[in-house]
């Protein structure tokens, strides 16, 4: 998997290509947490329009940086999520706790 990042206004947005699974949680994990600490902008933004597979582990990477914005008083959204990614976010209810923005530049 590869994951970049750019920084827009006063958000940061990262994006995920190719497979989020157990084998590349914990590199996504620290990435984000450390883009938490470099970039202390308001909103970030989680583009996964490039995402081919996510099994449960994306769901730890995404609520392990949403729990820690939420400490610092930042917000989180996910957008371009493909199908399968989304039908393992929508049956662990993920929707309900972190926004989701259909369009793929958000």
């Amino acid at each position: 998997m590869q994951i970049t990042h750019e920084s827009q206004e006063n958000q940061l947005i990262l994006h995920y290509v190719g497979e989020l699974d157990h084998h590349e949680a914990r590199k996504a994990m620290d990435y984000a947490e450390s883009l938490a600490v470099l970039y202390p902008v308001e909103r970030y933004v989680l583009d996964l329009s490039g995402l081919t597979f996510m099994d449960s582990s994306g769901l730890a990477v995404a609520l392990n940086l949403y729990r820690t914005l939420q400490r610092t008083g930042r917000r989180m959204v996910i957008c371009g999520c493909p199908p399968q990614p989304l039908r393992v976010f929508q049956a662990a209810g993920i929707p309900k706790i972190i926004p989701f923005e259909e369009d793929v530049k958000c």
